[in-house]
């Protein structure tokens, strides 16, 4: 990793299952990355403010619930509006194969499922922001 790049997990909606979440922000710790954890409930808007008050490199969405076709459009929407759609947007969770294409169409750069690992979720977070920050650079 270029530099200890700042990464906001976020809990959107009504999901209450966050040990996944909190096991990805604890591996993305201890591989170097500083971890700001929003806790459950998280409204987009109150995702997107934790982006950009903690000027975050990356946000991860933990989506258990189903809702991610509703969420992630806000949630995209949200940081577009206060001028942080350059952040890098992941999801991670029960997310159909089938909507794996829409979301990316919407601006989420990867989905991670149930399954994957931590160590991939790790390297591909520091490899996909190092990308981005050599590309500001030129």
């Amino acid at each position: 990793m270029k530099r200890p790049y700042r990464v906001v997990v976020a809990k959107p909606g009504l999901d209450g299952h966050d040990r996944g979440a909190k096991v990805i922000a604890r591996a993305l710790r201890d591989a170097g990355f500083e971890v700001v954890y929003t806790g459950l409930h998280q409204t987009p808007e109150q995702v997107a403010l934790t982006v950009v008050q903690e000027d975050a490199d990356a946000v991860g969405l933990s989506m258990l619930s189903g809702a991610h076709l509703a969420l992630v459009p806000r949630i995209v929407e949200e940081l577009a509006k206060h001028g942080r759609g350059d952040v890098l947007l992941v999801v991670g969770g029960i997310i159909p194969e089938a909507d794996i294409p829409v979301l990316k169409d919407l601006g989420v750069a990867q989905v991670f499922p149930p399954g994957s690992s931590l160590s991939t979720l790790g390297g591909w977070l520091a490899e996909a922001l190092d990308r981005r920050e050599e590309s500001l650079e030129v």
